[in-house]
């Protein structure tokens, strides 16, 4: 199905979608908001009471150890690692050391899935692209996260349900 007008088609590009191939109704998709700036999903955050205890399991269905364990004094937190041999994403362990929302989350949920981080190579421009579109954000501006990386938090409600982490290398 053709698009009638060129009415239709500047309409089309104000609501953000972009044309593939000849401009017909089922051509158009969503602008991506992070378009050239995602590197890959980072890693899967999962809040646990107990670094140590939670790690086992992973330890045992992995076949690999909790590594790079850092406190975060800013954030209230302690973060462990699972790095599989060979593969860019990672899991993170994150344990409440007086985080509100942690304790909050923990208390709600127990040990369970917290968060899906993606790697960006821009986390202001991302965070900019974020404001300018509406999404409800957590950090108006990157903070410092672990290892070194900055790190901005969607709300979830800006995502179906799910907190996502964008993360930059530091």
């Amino acid at each position: 199905m053709q698009l009638s007008s060129s009415g239709e088609a500047r309409l089309a590009s104000r609501c953000g979608f972009y044309e593939t191939g000849a401009m017909t109704a089922t051509s158009l998709h969503p602008a991506a908001l992070l378009d050239g700036l995602v590197i890959r999903v980072d890693h899967v955050g999962i809040c646990v009471s107990d670094i140590d205890e939670a790690g086992q399991p992973w330890t045992q269905l992995l076949g690999c150890e909790v590594v790079d364990r850092e406190e975060i004094a800013s954030q209230q937190v302690a973060v462990g690692w699972l790095r599989l041999p060979g593969e860019q994403t990672k899991i993170e362990l994150i344990s409440s050391l007086g985080n509100a929302g942690l304790d909050k989350f923990l208390a709600k949920r127990g040990n369970a899935m917290h968060h899906v981080a993606i790697s960006v190579t821009d986390i202001r421009e991302a965070v900019r692209r974020m404001k300018t579109a509406g999404l409800r954000l957590i950090d108006q501006e990157p903070r410092p996260g672990a290892g070194g990386h900055l790190v901005a938090f969607l709300h979830p409600s800006a995502m179906a349900g799910t907190l996502v982490e964008l993360v930059q290398a530091g």
